[in-house]
């Protein structure tokens, strides 16, 4: 059986921003549903808050996410990072993108393994890990 494995990351009340953000770092096709949209909170704070994203990129992988509701405890992002890794030298300018607003933990630069590699935190909260495969 096939399957395929995607990331869904939790927020809190910023999913539409931050899907919108990695939609202009990334591309992709961009789907978002609100809590209202599905009727699934009476809570009026929530109606505008996104129940259910999905950023399907070119490649066929896609992120996923949603804002916590009310009746569950955000708590926080951590213990994981999102890899990009592939041949293309334009995930230098994604690696730069994704750093705006947030930090560089790693610069992007050569690493033993021959590969570039670096990491960056989003301005999200989220860890990012990009790695250029270099020909040998």
């Amino acid at each position: 059986m096939a399957f395929q494995l995607n990331p869904y990351i939790n927020f809190n009340g910023n999913a539409r921003e931050a899907f919108t953000f990695y939609e202009s770092v990334l591309g992709g096709k961009l789907e978002l549903h609100t809590f209202g949209e599905f009727h699934a909170s009476d809570d009026p704070t929530e109606q505008d808050n996104i129940m259910h994203a999905m950023l399907t990129l070119d490649s066929g992988e896609a992120i996923m996410g949603a804002d916590t509701p009310h009746m569950m405890e955000y708590k926080g992002l951590c213990g994981f990072s999102i890899s990009l890794s592939g041949t293309d030298q334009s995930l230098k300018e994604t690696f730069t993108k994704l750093a705006e607003g947030g930090q560089i933990t790693m610069p992007m630069e050569k690493q033993m393994w021959g590969d570039e590699f670096g990491m960056v935190l989003d301005k999200f909260g989220i860890n990012w890990m990009v790695n250029i495969h270099t020909e040998a």
